[in-house]
């Protein structure tokens, strides 16, 4: 399962971090945080972690990622880890590759990408993903973000011109399995909309015993 943050950052304060990222030096080849066999098909460049803006916008946005209802109600985040602030200009992208199962903040269960630039600001670059029934693309308007399963195939397309300014970054969640997570959200979906349409009834508790017990089952 895969879902929409609309909008995680407005444009204002998108276009505000585009420019801090912009005027920065502090940028290192992409291929340093790559595993051995994503290496050969990375070519961006990427935020140094150690730099005061990099822990300065991500202590901005990590939370605002945590607190996301969507986050809480399909992630079931553990933590929410590895952040990294990615730039491709012309010619540069990612080739066709899954995430490590491991990064350095914890297991990869779900990715998240954040998008900073607005669509106008560059030529390709789209996020492509590769599904049972074909490729889907992706280049969403500043400050939206799609969080994806890691387990998925994916690449960035080479940007043709212009610059592509994002964030990724990766969620461990309390719920391993992805179908136990799609369940614990339909079970959630559906219990928040009937208590809206009549309130706290005998089904409504129903369906939140079997949601809090399944959650205590299967919460790894």
């Amino acid at each position: 399962m895969r879902f929409s943050l609309e909008p995680l950052l407005s444009p204002e304060q998108s276009a505000q971090i585009c420019g801090r990222l912009r005027r920065a030096a502090d940028w290192r080849s992409g291929q340093e945080s790559a595993g051995w066999h994503a290496r050969g098909v990375k070519n961006n460049q990427q935020l140094d972690r150690s730099s005061p803006l990099h822990r300065e916008l991500v202590a901005a946005i990590e939370p605002r990622l945590a607190a996301h209802p969507l986050v809480q109600a399909a992630a079931f985040p553990r933590s929410i880890h590895s952040l990294l602030f990615s730039r491709c200009t012309a010619g540069e992208g990612y080739g066709r590759h899954i995430d490590n199962a491991w990064m350095e903040g914890g297991r990869s269960d779900l990715s998240f990408t954040v998008f900073l630039s607005p669509p106008a600001d560059y030529d390709g670059g789209a996020l492509t993903l590769e599904t049972p029934g074909g490729s889907e693309s992706f280049r969403l308007p500043a400050g939206h973000g799609l969080v994806y399963p890691s387990t998925q195939l994916h690449s960035v397309e080479p940007v043709l011109a212009g610059e592509r300014y994002v964030l990724v970054g990766w969620i461990e969640s309390r719920i391993r399995q992805a179908e136990q997570r799609e369940l614990l959200f339909e079970l959630d979906t559906a219990r928040r909309a009937l208590f809206s349409r009549t309130g706290k009834d005998e089904v409504f508790d129903l369906i939140s015993r079997s949601y809090s017990n399944l959650l205590r089952r299967w919460d790894c």
